[in-house]
C-alpha cells in the first residue's frame, strides 16, 4: 500500500498527524534553508567584516567596505549604531539629555540585540520540530495500530500471521515519518547553534571594542584643595 492509500484508507486521526508531520517538515526546510543561506558565511565573513571595519581610515569608508563582506548584515548595524551617536540625539529629546558614553553602550546594546535576534531566528522552531516529531509519529503509529488490531478482532475465520502483519506494518509508517521529519531537525539545530555561538562570541567582542575605542575618556578630577599649614 502506497501512502496515499494509507492515507485514503485511515482515519481522521491518522490524515491529522499526518497532515501535522507534513506542516512541522515544511516549516523546518523552510528554517533549514533560510538559516543555511544567512550563516552561508559563517564566522569567516564576521572577522574579515572587523578586520574590514579596523583597517579603515572613517566610518564612513568602514561602511562603504563592509558592504563587501557582511553578507548577512551583522557587522553593519554597530557600526551605523556608533555613527549615530556622532551625529548627535535631536534637541529637545530624552537622548539629548544622557551622556554621550551611555549613549554608545545603548545604541551598541541594541544594535548587538538585534544581530542576536536574527542569528536565534528559527532554532527554537527547529528544537521544538526535533523533539516533538517522533513522539506525533509515534501517536499514528500507536492509533494506527489499535485500527487494525480491532479491524482483525473483527474479522471471521482463522487467525494468521498475515492479516496482523500488513496493517501493523502499515501502521508503522507513520513512527518512520516521524523520524525523518525530526532527524534534519536536529542535525540542523546542532550544527547552526556552533556556527551561532561562535558568531555570537565575536560580535559581543567587537561592541566590547568599539565601546572601549569610541568612548569619552572619563573627566579629570579635580585635586583637592591644599589644607593651610598650621602655625
Amino acid at each position: 500500500m502506497s501512502v496515499l492509500e494509507l492515507l485514503a484508507h485511515g482515519d481522521g486521526v491518522s490524515r491529522s498527524v499526518a497532515a501535522l508531520l507534513l506542516a512541522m517538515s515544511i516549516a523546518s526546510w523552510v528554517i533549514i534553508l533560510w538559516k543555511a543561506w544567512l550563516l552561508r558565511g559563517g564566522t569567516r565573513d564576521v572577522l574579515r567584516s572587523i578586520a574590514a571595519f579596523w583597517q579603515s581610515s572613517t566610518l564612513a569608508d568602514a561602511e562603504q567596505k563592509l558592504k563587501a563582506f557582511d553578507r548577512a548584515t551583522l557587522v553593519s548595524p554597530a557600526v551605523s549604531a556608533i555613527r549615530s551617536v556622532a551625529a548627535g540625539e535631536p534637541a529637545g529629546t530624552l537622548g539629548a539629555t544622557v551622556d554621550r558614553n551611555q549613549r554608545l553602550t545603548r545604541v551598541l546594546r541594541d544594535a548587538l540585540h538585534g544581530a542576536l535576534r536574527r542569528l536565534q531566528a528559527g532554532q527554537i522552531l527547529l528544537a521544538t520540530v526535533g523533539a516533538t516529531a517522533p513522539f506525533v509519529g509515534l501517536l499514528g503509529t500507536v492509533w494506527g495500530i489499535y485500527g487494525a488490531l480491532t479491524g482483525i478482532a473483527g474479522q471471521t475465520g482463522g487467525f494468521t500471521i498475515d492479516k496482523v502483519a500488513g496493517p501493523v506494518g502499515e501502521a508503522l509508517i507513520m513512527t518512520a515519518f516521524g523520524l525523518a521529519v525530526a532527524i534534519p531537525a536536529v542535525l540542523a539545530y546542532n550544527v547552526f547553534g556552533r556556527v551561532i555561538g561562535r558568531i555570537e562570541a565575536e560580535l559581543e567582542g567587537f561592541a566590547h571594542d568599539l565601546l572601549g575605542s569610541f568612548a569619552a575618556p572619563p573627566a579629570p578630577v579635580a585635586p583637592p584643595p591644599a589644607r593651610p599649614m598650621p602655625v
